[in-house]
């Protein structure tokens, strides 16, 4: 993911920080070490009846310092936000060595300049993440998921249009374009009443729980990995649009895509890493591309604060060099 760093004869590793620093599971707050593998936090979460919604790809070989300094999300984004949202406290290292606390174990921090937020998406270019603070959510009740296909991006835009305007609002809302056919898929949370009235209002959908809706699910989170594990050439471009243009930017794929259609992040997948340049951020590609070609082509007005941050935290440029899309 992003760019390939430059060659340093130094390496710092987080790897072996995977302990549960302080869990509070009736204030539904958690502090664990970078290095903790996601899935096994997942899983621990999970016998509290709890979560941490972030779905992302390469989940059982992701670690928590990875998925925040990467700031990656999944389907339930729609409803829970990205880590920007979950994330309440943090202690990173400077290149300097100084161990600097952000946030704390309360959910609503409200003092001071909230630093962590700045780690968050960084590619670890400023500073070493050591431990990651947590609000926790419930998991819901029961769940139960719903697909419709359609032969025409206008006719699933038009039934996701219906399903977002609707009173009910599911917790992953995705579109997955192949073959030139569309399939909207929509998870629904709650009690059984709710999941009732989901299948009422999505009339016609198929709808999948149970084993069939995990397998669902398992295949959108790890859509882009079996992508790339079938095509080593290949890459996958992100493109951030209003919801209004979904799509237009599936239609501008040309080849299989996957939109979070309900917050308007759309992935594009090419065979040939060569047809992805210059269509958006270059998010995945191989190690060829992310060495050579130009992956984060329009950067934006702010890029010019994020080289001044850059230099504050260090000026050297020493933390994973050209890391952040070959630019930072």
């Amino acid at each position: 993911m992003a760019g390939a760093t430059t060659p340093d004869s130094v390496q710092i590793s987080t790897a072996k920080l995977q302990r549960i620093v302080q869990y509070e599971p009736r204030d539904l707050t958690i502090s664990v070490e970078a290095g903790m593998p996601y899935a096994e936090l997942r899983r621990t979460l999970a016998e509290n009846g709890q979560m941490i919604p972030l779905d992302p790809p390469y989940a059982e070989q992701s670690t928590i310092g990875g998925v925040v300094g990467a700031n990656v999300s999944g389907p339930r984004r729609r409803l829970h936000g990205t880590a920007r949202d979950m994330v309440i406290g943090m202690k990173f290292v400077t290149l300097e060595g100084k161990i600097v606390q952000s946030g704390g174990m309360v959910v609503k921090n409200v003092a001071g300049l909230d630093m962590a937020k700045m780690m968050i998406g960084s590619f670890g270019t400023l500073a070493a993440i050591g431990v990651v603070n947590f609000k926790l959510l419930p998991l819901p009740p029961e769940t139960r998921s719903f697909v419709q296909e359609f032969s025409t991006v206008q006719d699933v835009m038009a039934a996701r249009d219906k399903v977002q305007k609707g009173a009910l609002q599911p917790a992953a809302l995705d579109i997955i374009k192949s073959d030139g056919k569309y399939r909207l898929l929509a998870q629904g949370a709650g009690n059984r009443a709710v999941l009732e009235r989901y299948t009422k209002e999505l009339d016609g959908a198929t709808a999948l729980d149970g084993d069939a809706e995990e397998q669902l699910w398992a295949e959108v989170r790890d859509y882009t990995p079996s992508f790339l594990s079938a095509n080593p050439n290949g890459a996958v471009v992100r493109v951030s649009s209003t919801l209004a243009e979904v799509g237009k930017v599936l239609e501008s794929f040309p080849g299989r895509a996957l939109a979070r259609a309900g917050s308007g992040v759309c992935y594009g997948y090419f065979e040939n890493w060569h047809d992805a340049i210059g269509r958006g951020v270059v998010e995945y590609a191989a190690d060829e591309a992310r060495t050579n070609a130009e992956l984060w082509p329009s950067p934006g007005s702010d890029f010019e604060i994020m080289k001044k941050v850059k230099d504050m935290f260090d000026p050297q440029h020493l933390l994973n060099r050209r890391r952040l899309y070959g630019r930072i």
